[in-house]
């Protein structure tokens, strides 16, 4: 007989005589004649009651389906005559496949998040993070259905590089060398990396926008969607070592068509998630945050402010606000800013655009026309509350003389960059992307306030456990 899911089991629209059950233990409770058991296989949120009579000729198994236990079902979907349930199974055979002891830690009480994440090969099957891993597949499906039917073209870019496209040198070397005694030069002074595996030193990826350029420059609009890796001592809840990141690299785009789209797809991917994983949402604003759906609403029904770097400085300084870290131009915007600006000033989601040049990567496009020490270039952050940041991007320098420029100012070797110089000698174009973190955008959605939670497996200083 083939598989039910539960949640299709929910979805029936007529009572069924055979079916089959698969999935864990939630809940048992004993009677005189029969047994309740709260059956799970993470389809969805709500388990399916089955009962079990005691006249079963398997009634025994029962004993060994405690918390935790993987079972298999076969019985007879009927309506329920329990309240808050349409329907219930009446098992005709009942199997424990894997007995889980009284050990097993996700028993029904309330667990912490921390003590949770010490338990990832679990968390999953709890309700929290069952929901928040729900819909975290289907956002992933819905990235590539925004795209594709935007008919931009999916590019697989490289983890391993040789190039540091924020030019902050957070990264993690990738090497096949001794670290304790690798190959020196001649000199015996420096570490020889043209014997290593790759040639030259090379790195785990913090961003796959310089490859995409490169496709931009032939497909005219692609994406990528990929994992990504930051060497920043963090401990924040909005940071993590490896997170995935989509980048969007749009040809003949400039910072407004870069903003339009970014809005676009913000918004594509809240209403996605409000159609197809509506439950788990209930639940995030039942458990997580009560003002979640309304949040969500008010962002796809309201249009993005926008406001220049130079004004949100003059905002934050006029706020009267004691900020831990001081408000000046030329410096970066901190969370605490950030968050301010959307959740008291603006109290909706914010585009700041055009930052100070010497705060931002050497690709970003320089604006014409600047008061001299007060030069900025057409990038772009989009913030959301409660979060802050959740896209960064720009219109890419597509002068070759300008670009040069920008990398003199961070002191960047152009013949590291020689392929992307190259870009801009043959056929340049005023072309735009930015990247959105995967994972802040779960945790807007869902509410869940620590990166560490939306991530099946958080890589994070000193933890990289499972």
């Amino acid at each position: 007989m083939q598989r039910t899911l539960v949640k299709d089991a929910h979805n029936a629209t007529a009572p069924s005589d055979a079916i089959l059950l698969q999935g864990w233990v939630r809940t048992r409770r004993d009677a005189k004649a029969f047994s309740f058991i709260e059956l799970n296989d993470g389809s969805c949120l709500k388990g399916m009651q089955v009962i079990v009579d005691a006249s079963l000729p398997d009634y025994a198994q029962v004993a060994k389906a405690n918390t935790g236990a993987s079972v298999e079902v076969h019985g007879k979907l009927v309506e329920s005559k329990g309240a808050g349930q349409k329907w219930e199974v009446v098992a005709t055979k009942f199997t424990v496949l894997g007995e889980a002891d009284a050990t097993y830690p996700l028993q029904k009480k309330g667990h912490t998040l921390e003590f949770l994440r010490e338990i990832a090969h679990l968390r999953p099957r709890s309700n929290l993070f069952g929901a928040v891993f729900r819909v975290r597949s289907r956002l992933a499906y819905a990235v590539h259905q925004f795209f594709q039917n935007k008919q931009f073209h999916y590019v697989h870019t490289p983890i391993i590089t040789a190039s540091d496209a924020e030019g902050a040198g957070d990264m993690f070397r990738v090497t096949t060398f001794d670290v304790a005694n690798p190959p020196r030069t001649e000199d015996g002074k420096h570490v020889d990396d043209a014997k290593d595996f790759f040639g030259k030193k090379a790195f785990l990826t913090v961003s796959g926008q310089l490859e995409g350029e490169i496709f931009a420059h032939a497909l005219s609009s692609i994406y990528t969607f990929g994992p990504t890796f930051r060497a920043e001592n963090s401990n924040t809840s909005r940071h993590a070592a490896e997170f995935w990141m989509i980048e969007p690299e749009v040809a003949f785009c400039d910072i407004h068509g870069n903003m339009d789209l970014a809005e676009e797809f913000v918004k594509y991917l809240i209403r996605d998630a409000k159609e197809h994983c509506a439950a788990d949402l209930e639940f995030f604003s039942k458990f997580v945050d009560k003002d979640l759906l309304a949040r969500l609403d008010f962002v796809l029904e309201k249009p993005f402010v926008r406001c220049s770097y130079t004004e949100a400085i003059e905002i934050l300084e006029k706020s009267g606000k004691t900020w831990e870290h001081p408000v000046a131009w030329g410096a970066n915007l901190q969370a605490e800013h950030e968050r301010y600006l959307t959740e008291e000033h603006f109290k909706c989601p914010t585009t700041v655009y055009n930052y100070p040049r010497a705060i931002k990567a050497f690709y970003m496009r320089a604006n014409d026309g600047c008061a001299p020490g007060r030069e900025t270039v057409a990038a772009m952050d989009l913030l959301v509350p409660g979060i802050g940041e959740i896209i960064g991007g720009s219109q890419r320098e597509e002068r070759l003389e300008k670009l040069r420029e920008g990398m003199a100012l961070h002191h960047l070797d152009e013949k590291a960059y020689w392929w992307y110089l190259d870009l801009r000698r043959y056929g340049s174009v005023p072309h735009s992307g930015f990247g959105l973190g995967f994972e802040r955008m779960l945790m807007f959605v869902t509410g869940v306030g620590n990166i560490r939670d939306v991530i099946p497996f958080a890589r994070t200083p000193g933890t990289a456990d499972f």
